[in-house]
């Protein structure tokens, strides 16, 4: 019963986390974006072009786009295909419907700073969304249909819809300018996204060879409550024997790790380098 209860509250908290999510995103598109008349990828992207071509709304035009590529989804997929992305789909709708009446003029009077914070506060949304394992669906849909059939990786598919939609809001406006934004808002989203997901939680791994190698393996480990490693490697230029630390830790405690080897060793030799993703005890949870 327990365990039930803690699964249960685990589902209601990702859904509310994704619905703040979500909502950021939204708010982005309608206060600082479509204000600005600029657009950026995926199915929002599309619902911002058909706007400004007919008026009609971005609430609408999303909502159905969506609702036929779930359903070609389902049928090709199967009919287990994404309850969160659903929600997403439908609580997306909802925030533009409830942006649309309450924006009824651009925040800001810039283009570049529309394009930079709308970019930013969407990427940031989408993180907390994929966060939590949920998806906005739209070309996410697309790829994951695409990557069925052929062997191309889902990525390269939302890339290459991305810069086709934003390439066609020029035969809207025949503007250079609002084209070149809608690039920025896309790099920018990417970036922010990315820098959310792994900010504070970037990892970097440690190769250090040092005559005190005795002294820093226990401040890695006691101080830093970081995993060592000791191994045995051999100088090609001295010919000597030497123990090399491996160690893997976050970059924000990298700092004081090299502070304290340049107090008892000014002379080590210190590799590092930035790591995709690191598993394990202290670190992520295998979620594959």
């Amino acid at each position: 019963m327990l365990a039930a209860n803690r699964s249960l509250v685990k589902v209601i908290e990702d859904y509310a986390i994704m619905t703040f999510g979500l909502f950021l995103f939204a708010m982005a598109w309608e206060v600082f974006i479509i204000p600005a008349q600029i657009t950026g990828g995926g199915i929002t992207g599309v619902s911002a072009v058909v706007y400004y071509a007919t008026g009609f709304p971005v609430s609408l035009t999303y909502l159905a786009i969506n609702v036929v590529l779930v359903l070609i989804a389902i049928k090709i997929l199967g009919a287990n295909f994404g309850v969160k992305t659903i929600f997403s789909i439908g609580v997306v709708t909802t925030f533009f419907v409830i942006f649309e009446n309450v924006v009824k003029e651009p925040l800001v009077d810039d283009m570049f700073l529309s394009s930079v914070i709308g970019g930013m506060i969407s990427g940031a949304g989408l993180g907390v969304v994929f966060s939590r394992g949920g998806s906005t669906g739209g070309t996410d849909i697309i790829a994951m249909i695409v990557n069925k059939y052929r062997n191309v990786s889902p990525g390269r598919v939302i890339m290459l819809c991305d810069v086709v939609i934003i390439a066609s809001v020029y035969f809207v406006f025949q503007s250079v300018e609002k084209l070149v934004y809608g690039y920025v808002v896309m790099w920018v989203v990417s970036y922010s996204l990315d820098s959310f997901l792994s900010g504070a939680n970037r990892s970097a791994q440690m190769f250090i060879v040092s005559k005190e190698y005795k002294k820093i393996a226990e401040y890695i480990s006691h101080e830093a409550v970081r995993g060592v490693t000791l191994l045995d490697g051999s100088g090609w230029y001295t010919n000597k024997e030497v123990k090399v630390i491996m160690s893997v830790v976050r970059k924000k405690e990298s700092g004081a790790i090299f502070r304290y080897i340049k107090k008892i060793d000014p002379d080590a030799f210190i590799s590092m380098g930035s790591v995709m993703g690191v598993y394990g005890k202290g670190f992520e949870k295998i979620k594959i």
